[in-house]
C-alpha cells in the first residue's frame, strides 16, 4: 500500500482524514499531486466521489465528470440555474449525495467558477441548505499556474454580472467556506536544480533576464532530429499536431494497419484515452497512454517509443536507450459511475463502460493541453504562440531535463503571461497554510462539534411538536388516542431524553477545556460509554415502541399525509440517533460516528408504517374476529359508493370515526343507533336503516364486545386515564400484576413496562415488585457484564427472570448514580 512520504503530504492526508476542513492542495509540476490523489483513494475510509472538469481528467484521475456526477448543464450557470436539471436527479444518487464525506476535484485550475457554485447548488438542495456544498467536505486539487478553464466571451457574458473572475476561488460558495491551503514542495520530475530555477522563476513569473537567456540557449535553428531519438513536439494549437503527425506517418512507406477500438457500455468520445480507430505503421513514433500496472512497471503514461513490428495480436515498441523491445497488447480503461452498495451501504465504482484498446497514439506531436500531468525525456516546444496564461510553463515542464528539451522558437519575455488576481490569489494561499498546531485544533474541533451533535435532540424535539401540532389542529378528523400518545411521548422525550442531553452538553465543555481530544479523553470516554447506552436503550425501548403504535387514520387525506410525514420524520431522526449512540458503546471515534450516521441514513425503512398498518386492522376487528374488519369494510364501500353518486366526500356522508365506532358495538336498532357519536335524528331518518341493514348482515359472526351504552348528550366524557398510571393505581390497590394484566386485557409484559417507568421516576421502589435478592441478583449482573442488549442480559440470567423485571432494575439504577 502507498504511504504518504513527506510533511506537506502528511499534513495534508491528516487534514482530510481527521478533520472535516475544506484543502486547497497545489504544487508545482511534478510535485505528485496525482499520485496523492490516488493515495487518498486507497487510504481514506471517508465516503469519497472524485470529479475532474474534463472526460479525460476524469479517466486519469479514477472519477466521474463534475457535469455527469451533478448532472449539470453545459454552458454558463447564472446563480440558481444548476437547481433545475438538479431535480432531474434520481433517488440513488440522492442517497449518495446525502451520505458523501469527501468530494475531490482534480484539476481544479481548469474549473470555472460557475461551475463550483453548480456543485454548491446540487449539493444544498440533498443535504444542508444552510452550510456551502451541503456540509461536504472538499479536496481540491491543481496549480493555478497551469491551464485556465476555457471561457467563451459569450459565455462571460452572461456570467460576468455575477463573478469577479472565472476562476475557481470566485465562486460564491468557496467565498463563504473557510479552506486551508497546502503546497507541496519536493518535485519528483526533475532533479537538475538549474532546470528547477528556470521553470520556478517562469512559474511564479519572476525569470531573470540571465535564465531567460540560459533557457533560449536551446533555441536550436531547423532541429531535425532523427527518428531514433524519440523526440515529441509540444504546440500550442491542435491542428499544428495533428498536422506534424499526418506528415510523419504518410513518409513512412510501411502500410498502414488499423485498430478499431471495443467499446461496451456507456464511454463517451470526448473521454476516448486515444482514438477509436487507431492507425499505425511500423517505424511510427508512438506514446503511452496508460501506466502499466504490471508489477514489471515497464512503461508509463508520455513514455515514448518507435515501432518495429505489428502482427495479429501485438504491437512491438522499441523505447530509445532500452535494449528490450516491448509486446503491447490491448488494455482496458473502464467508465465509472457512482452507486450506493445495497449489501454494504458504501459508495462504490461502478462500471458502465470499458474502453479497450491498445494504449498508444501517434507521438511526433501532441498539444500543451493534452500534455498536462505528462513526462517525456526528449521535447521539442513550440511556444511562440502561447495564448494562455500557464501554458509556457506547463510545457517546460514536461520536460524531465534540460539538455533534453529543444526550443522551436526562442521564449520571449512577454509569452509568459502574468496575472495579478493570480498572484495576488497565491499570496492569499502563502497566509492560508496550517501548521501542526492548527491541526490539533482542528481535530478538537472537528470531535467537538460531533459530539455536541450525537448530544443534541433539537431536531427531533422540532419534528415531535410539529407532528403534536398537526394532531391537535385537526383533532376533529383524527382518531382521539393519537393527541393522547404525542402528549405521554413528549412527556416521555423532554424528561428522559432531551432534559438529560441539554445536561450532558452542559458538562462538555469541561471536558474541553483539558488540552486532550475527545478521542483520547478517557473519563470524557467512560461518560460517552455510559450515556450512549442509556440513550440508545431508551429510544429504542421507551421512545419508538409509543411512536409505532400512533395512528395517523383521517378522512382528511392532506392532514393524514402531513401527520404521516411528520412521524416518518420523527421515527428516522430517532433510529440514526440510535444507531449514532450505539456506536458509542465501545467509545466515541469520531470515523466511526460519521460511518454510523451515514448508514443508518441509508438503512432506515419506517417501521411505524407497518406497525400502524396492523393496528388498524386490530382496531376494526372485534374480539380477535376478523368480522368487525369486514363490517368496518363494508361501511366504508357503502360510505364511498353514496358519496359518489351525489358527488360529495366520503366523511360528509359517515365520518370514519363513526364507521370505527359502528364496528365496534354495532347497533341492530334505531336507539341504538342513537347512541353513535356522528348520528343524529336526521341522519338516522336518512341512512339509518341502509347502515343497520349492513351491520345485521354480519350480526350472526360474532357477538358484540359489549352493549351500547347511552350516554345522555347533557354530560361529557370524563377524561381518560393514561394507560400508564391506570396500572400504577391497581397496582397500588393491591392487585398483582398478573390481576392487573387479566383485568385490563393487555399482555403482563405491557403492565410490567408500565411499571417500571415509575422505578425510573421514583414513583414505586424496585423492592415493591421484586423480592430483594432477586432484584440485587439481577443488578449485580447487569453492573458487572455491561451487557447491551434486554436479550444478551436475559440470556446471562436465571430463567425465572422476565424482561420486564430486568428493566425495571435497569431503570431502577438509572434513577441512582448512573443517570448521565
Amino acid at each position: 500500500m502507498p504511504a504518504i512520504v513527506n510533511e506537506k503530504r502528511q499534513l495534508a492526508y491528516d487534514f482530510i482524514l481527521h478533520t472535516n476542513r475544506n484543502v486547497f492542495l497545489t504544487g508545482k509540476a511534478g510535485t505528485g499531486k496525482t499520485t496523492f490523489l490516488h493515495e487518498i483513494k486507497q487510504l481514506s475510509s471517508k465516503r469519497l466521489a472524485v470529479v475532474a472538469p474534463t472526460g479525460v481528467a476524469a479517466i486519469n484521475a479514477g472519477g466521474v465528470t463534475i457535469h455527469s456526477l451533478f448532472q449539470l448543464p453545459f454552458g454558463p450557470l447564472v446563480p440558481g440555474a444548476a437547481g433545475q436539471e438538479s431535480k432531474k436527479i434520481n433517488r440513488e444518487k440522492i442517497k449518495l449525495f446525502r451520505t458523501l464525506d469527501l468530494l475531490i476535484v482534480d484539476e481544479i485550475s481548469m474549473v470555472r467558477a460557475d461551475v463550483l457554485d453548480g456543485i454548491d447548488e446540487v449539493l444544498r438542495r440533498y443535504r444542508h441548505r444552510s452550510e456551502p456544498f451541503g456540509g461536504v467536505q472538499l479536496l481540491l486539487i491543481g496549480d493555478m499556474q497551469q491551464l485556465p478553464p476555457v471561457i467563451r466571451d459569450e459565455d462571460w457574458a452572461f456570467l460576468k454580472p455575477h463573478y469577479e473572475t472565472g476562476y475557481f476561488f470566485g465562486s460564491r460558495a468557496l467565498r463563504k467556506t473557510p479552506y486551508i491551503a497546502i503546497e507541496l514542495q519536493h518535485i519528483y520530475r526533475q532533479s537538475d536544480q538549474r532546470f528547477i530555477d528556470i521553470l520556478n522563476g517562469i512559474r511564479e513569473k519572476r525569470v531573470t533576464r540571465a535564465q531567460l537567456d540560459d533557457l533560449n540557449q536551446r533555441y536550436i535553428p531547423d532541429f531535425k532530429p532523427d527518428d531514433s531519438e524519440g523526440y515529441i513536439t509540444l504546440s500550442t494549437h491542435n491542428t499544428v499536431a495533428q498536422q506534424i503527425n499526418n506528415q510523419k506517418l504518410g513518409a513512412l512507406t510501411n502500410p498502414v494497419h488499423t485498430f478499431e477500438a471495443t467499446i461496451e457500455g456507456e464511454f463517451p468520445a470526448h473521454a476516448y484515452p486515444t482514438e477509436a480507430r487507431l492507425e499505425l505503421k511500423v517505424g511510427a513514433q508512438v506514446m503511452f497512454v496508460k501506466n502499466d500496472i504490471s508489477r514489471d512497471k515497464l512503461f508509463y503514461n508520455g513514455k515514448i517509443g518507435r515501432i518495429t513490428d505489428i502482427d495479429d495480436d501485438f504491437i512491438y515498441v522499441k523505447c530509445p536507450k532500452e535494449t528490450e523491445t516491448l509486446v503491447v497488447d490491448r488494455l482496458e480503461w473502464t467508465n465509472i459511475r457512482y452507486s450506493l452498495d445495497a449489501t454494504t451501504n458504501e459508495i462504490k465504482e461502478e462500471p458502465i463502460g470499458k474502453f479497450i484498446q491498445y494504449p498508444l497514439k501517434l507521438a511526433w506531436a501532441i498539444t500543451i493541453h493534452k500534455s498536462q500531468g505528462l513526462t517525456f525525456e526528449k521535447a521539442i516546444i513550440d511556444a511562440s504562440s502561447a495564448f494562455a496564461h500557464g501554458q509556457v510553463y506547463v510545457a517546460l515542464s514536461r520536460c524531465k531535463t534540460l539538455d533534453g528539451l529543444v526550443l522551436r522558437t526562442p521564449i520571449p519575455s512577454h509569452s509568459i503571461k502574468t496575472e495579478m488576481l493570480l498572484e495576488e490569489f497565491h499570496e492569499q494561499v502563502q497566509l492560508q497554510t496550517p501548521d501542526e498546531q492548527e491541526l490539533w485544533n482542528s481535530k478538537q474541533t472537528t470531535q467537538e462539534n460531533l459530539l455536541l451533535d450525537l448530544f443534541s435532540f433539537d431536531r427531533s424535539d422540532y419534528l415531535l411538536n410539529k407532528a403534536l401540532r398537526l394532531a391537535r389542529e385537526n383533532a376533529s378528523s383524527l382518531d382521539e388516542g393519537i393527541d393522547q400518545l404525542l402528549t405521554q411521548l413528549k412527556s416521555l422525550f423532554s424528561e428522559k431524553a432531551a432534559g438529560l442531553a441539554i445536561r450532558f452538553r452542559r458538562q462538555l465543555p469541561a471536558y474541553f477545556a483539558e488540552s486532550l481530544l475527545p478521542e483520547e479523553n478517557q473519563p470524557l470516554q467512560e461518560r460517552i460509554r455510559k450515556a450512549g447506552t442509556y440513550f440508545k436503550d431508551l429510544i429504542h425501548h421507551e421512545l419508538l415502541p409509543v411512536l409505532y403504535v400512533c395512528p395517523t387514520e383521517s378522512d382528511n387525506k392532506l392532514v393524514q399525509e402531513s401527520l404521516r410525514e411528520s412521524l416518518d420524520e420523527l421515527e428516522k431522526e430517532l433510529f440514526i440517533k440510535m444507531h449514532c449512540f450505539d456506536s458509542c458503546r465501545t467509545g466515541f471515534d469520531a470515523l466511526a460516528y460519521l460511518k454510523s450516521r451515514n448508514e443508518s441514513d441509508l438503512i432506515f425503512q419506517p417501521n411505524r408504517k407497518s406497525k400502524e398498518r396492523r393496528k388498524t386492522g386490530d382496531a376494526t376487528e372485534s374480539s380477535g374476529s376478523k368480522a368487525g374488519t369486514s363490517l368496518y369494510k363494508a361501511l366504508t364501500k357503502w360510505r364511498d359508493d353514496l358519496a359518489g353518486e351525489n358527488d360529495s366526500a366520503g366523511y360528509m356522508v359517515l365520518p370514519r370515526k363513526t364507521i370505527l365506532e359502528l364496528s365496534r358495538i354495532r347497533p341492530t336498532t334505531t336507539e341504538e343507533l342513537l347512541t353513535v357519536k356522528g348520528f343524529g335524528k336526521t341522519k338516522v331518518k336518512m341512512i339509518g336503516e341502509e347502515v343497520l341493514a349492513i351491520i345485521r348482515a354480519f350480526s350472526d359472526e360474532e357477538p358484540r364486545t359489549s352493549p351500547p351504552m347511552p350516554v345522555p348528550a347533557s354530560k361529557e366524557k370524563p377524561p381518560k386515564t393514561p394507560s400508564p398510571a391506570l396500572s400504577l393505581t391497581l397496582f397500588r390497590e393491591g392487585k398483582s400484576v398478573q390481576a392487573i394484566a387479566q383485568e385490563r386485557t393487555i399482555a403482563v409484559s405491557t403492565v410490567e413496562g408500565h411499571l417500571a417507568q415509575f422505578v425510573s421516576t421514583g414513583d414505586l421502589s424496585i423492592h415493591d415488585l421484586i423480592p430483594v435478592e432477586k432484584a440485587e441478583a439481577i443488578r449485580a449482573y447487569l453492573e458487572t457484564h455491561l451487557p447491551k442488549t434486554l436479550t444478551e442480559a436475559k440470556s446471562g440470567l436465571d430463567d425465572t427472570v422476565t424482561y420486564g423485571e430486568i428493566r425495571m432494575v435497569y431503570n431502577w439504577i438509572l434513577a441512582g448514580k448512573e443517570k448521565p
